[in-house]
């Protein structure tokens, strides 16, 4: 039994040492994917995109160069859609917040 303990012993610190040397390693490697706020970025991003085409397409009838109404009416649409998920994230993220910051220490 005493063996056991010893060899198990002698395992965790084989381990460890491996751990403390590949943390030691700098990798140049980038992290994968992207952080929380690259990716709401790129949502605000493509929500402001939808915006202005939609104001595009509207301004564009409004001048006679288009009488696709539809395609008008769907780029409106997609664009209050996406504001609205939009507004509905910020509305959670500050709930959210306001939780943690209640929380005690």
């Amino acid at each position: 039994m005493r063996d056991a303990m010893l060899e198990k012993s002698r395992l965790l610190k084989e381990l460890q040492q491996g751990q403390q040397a590949q943390s030691a390693v700098p990798t140049d490697a980038p992290a994968q994917g992207g952080g929380f706020g690259d990716t709401l970025k790129e949502a605000l991003s493509s929500v402001n995109d939808a915006q202005q085409r939609s104001s595009a397409v509207s301004e564009a009838y409004a001048r006679g160069e288009t009488q696709d109404v539809a395609k008008v009416m769907l780029a409106r649409q997609e664009a209050g859609v996406a504001f609205e998920a939009t507004l509905q994230v910020r509305n959670k993220l500050l709930s959210a917040y306001q939780e943690i910051m209640r929380m005690g220490v």
